[in-house]
């Protein structure tokens, strides 16, 4: 693992954000202290000034409105004495100016040329004439701050005058300098005071956290035997507790794990059919030996290899197919001197999420069944060639003597009903062994043609109703929209005959026959539901074999050959259908099928 650098240490951004912090509060703490104090030390000194000009103020008024006699001082004679007992440090200069912006008398000796002129000040100009104070702060010849003010001298609401006042506010910002400065250096000392704590509190923050570090390292190397020193009580030592915790159980997991995989590898080993495990790319990632005994390849050879070339499907098959695909597939692996077939059946690994991590086959060794299979059509053929004429024939002859042709009376009629009946029945296996042989060997092609499909199921189970019994009822579950399918109608009718057929023979009396159609996503769904003595469990995937009977007794009884759902399988799929049962003993039976619905794009009608 890539070691950290100094100064990307968390030890250093703990200390670093800890100054950081501390600045700022110093920072934000002396500029409200500062700007408070000055504003206060500012307001103390101009409300001193005001005070004592407000004294000075009425002895001006009282010099400006005397009447005076011959032996008495002139104006400006009294107001200089005025002005001349003023003795201040802050005061720099004070004069008498009356209304008509005439000096009339300054307190600085040195600048006594002044008086009888008169006054440009904007200040004084504003206080004559607005009767309102005025103030600035501005800098004299020596560069230091003065305050100035102006205030007017009111006699009965009338100015008289105004007192132009110049003091000396260098002192307020001397002495917030002197403070500025002892806030630098406390600052300075907090900040030393500072670090030196902050490395002492990341050391108790940052020690467990890198003991942590070298822990998890060692995990991922395997080494679970090293433990986190606990320092404490806290959330920090909690923590370690913890990690130790989940240091012991990550060991329990992995030497659970490792059993598991033993055991699994001990069945993969010891299984009859071969497996096959792929990554999410579909490369082979795993094969146990009885897949390479049928494969008759080496394990050199499979693994990292895509499972399409493995298995020799890659021209008509995809990995994306394989995921979806729900059916088991043929492998073809004969040669000239034997046959050799293999099925293969596919299941997907997905995460909760639907996330595809791999695909697993399981291999067979099917090449029996397909013999028994293949074996079981060539009879069904050569049989079927050889008694539909001779059965056809005696079937004539027999509605001849039937028709009244046998002398006697009595027995003939029954006789040849019998023989009549099972006659049919014979004809009818003929018929079905040599049509399911002609789908087995593809001989056949499909007249299609666009239908109303509901209109074509209502059809046929109108026919039906008229015919039937009273111990059954029909219940339509068909809604009124139009779905428009491309179909064989002479062999989708005898795929509905068959099916109703034996809903209506092992229907009970007071039996409900269901007829609904439901479509998902472009695909008509078809439903034909009784109410009769149901499919065991074990049994409801083999209905559709050829030959096979759930009760055969009573089956042949009732006329059956057991080849009805046979045949109605292999014109579905040739439809690009699919058809299957659902049934519970004792609670009916449900037969489904499915077919492709036309959109706009491919047909038109009405």
């Amino acid at each position: 693992m890539q070691k950290v650098g100094y100064f990307k240490s968390i030890h250093v951004k703990i200390v670093l954000i800890y100054v950081l912090l501390i600045i700022i509060a110093m920072q934000i703490i002396g500029l409200y202290f500062v700007r408070g104090l000055e504003e206060t030390l500012k307001d103390n000194f101009q409300t001193s000034i005001r005070e004592r000009v407000s004294i000075l103020e009425y002895s001006a008024r009282e010099e400006l409105i005397k009447i005076r006699g011959e032996e008495d001082q002139t104006k400006e004679q009294s107001l200089r004495s005025i002005l001349s007992s003023l003795n201040s440090y802050d005061i720099k200069e004070v004069r008498v100016i009356d209304a008509r912006y005439r000096i009339l008398a300054t307190s600085d000796n040195n600048n006594q040329s002044i008086v009888g002129q008169r006054s440009m000040n904007d200040l004084v100009r504003k206080s004559i004439t607005a009767e309102d104070d005025f103030d600035s702060i501005s800098l004299d010849e020596e560069t230091h701050r003065i305050w100035i003010l102006a205030t007017p001298i009111i006699y009965k609401g009338e100015v008289i005058g105004t007192l132009y006042i110049e003091s000396n506010i260098e002192n307020i910002f001397v002495q917030m300098n002197e403070i500025n400065q002892i806030l630098a250096g406390g600052t300075a000392v907090a900040l030393v005071i500072t670090v030196i704590l902050g490395i002492l509190i990341a050391q108790t923050i940052t020690r467990p956290i890198a003991d942590m570090r070298k822990q998890a390292q060692a995990m991922a190397k395997g080494n679970f035997s090293r433990k986190v020193r606990v320092y404490g009580n806290d959330e920090i030592g909690q923590l370690a507790v913890t990690f130790n915790h989940l240091t012991n159980r990550l060991q329990e997991a992995q030497s659970t794990t490792e059993a598991e995989r033993r055991k699994l590898a001990s069945v993969l080993t010891n299984m009859t059919d071969g497996v096959i495990a792929t990554d999410r790319k579909g490369r082979v990632i795993l094969i146990n030996d009885p897949a390479l005994r049928l494969l008759r390849i080496p394990r050199e050879m499979v693994l990292n290899r895509p499972i399409i070339s493995v298995l020799g499907i890659d021209p008509e098959h995809s990995f994306e197919d394989l995921i979806h695909l729900k059916e088991p597939i043929n492998l073809d692996l004969s040669s000239i001197e034997r046959p050799f077939i293999l099925r293969a059946n596919f299941s997907v690994i997905q995460k909760e999420t639907g996330f595809v991590n791999g695909l697993i086959a399981v291999l067979h060794d099917n090449t029996e069944q397909e013999k028994v299979d293949m074996e079981r059509r060539e009879f069904v053929a050569n049989v079927s060639h050889e008694l539909r004429t001779p059965l056809t024939t005696m079937s004539s002859y027999l509605e001849a003597l039937a028709d009244g042709a046998w002398k006697d009376e009595e027995i003939a009629p029954s006789f040849l009903q019998v023989t009549q009946t099972e006659t049919h029945r014979m004809i009818r296996l003929v018929n079905d062994l040599l049509q399911l042989s002609k789908m087995d060997s593809r001989d056949y092609d499909l007249n299609r043609e666009i239908v109303n499909f509901n209109q074509f199921f209502n059809r046929i189970i109108d026919r039906f109703e008229l015919s039937k019994s009273d111990h059954v009822s029909f219940v339509r579950l068909l809604s009124n929209k139009s779905y428009y399918v491309d179909i064989d109608t002479d062999k989708l009718t005898q795929v509905i005959d068959n099916i109703i057929s034996n809903a209506i023979k092992y229907s009970p009396d007071g039996g409900n026959i269901r007829f609904g159609v439901v479509v998902t996503d472009s695909i008509l769904k078809v439903m034909i539901s009784d109410d009769g003595m149901g499919i065991p469990s074990e049994n409801v995937d083999r209905v559709f074999d050829r030959f096979y009977r759930v009760d055969r007794a009573r089956a042949r009884s009732m006329g059956g050959t057991g080849l009805g759902l046979a045949i109605a399988r292999e014109m579905i799929e040739a439809h690009g259908g699919r058809i299957w049962a659902e049934s519970e003993e004792g609670h009916g039976t449900t037969i489904f099928f499915t077919l492709d619905i036309l959109t706009d794009e491919e047909g038109e009608w009405d």
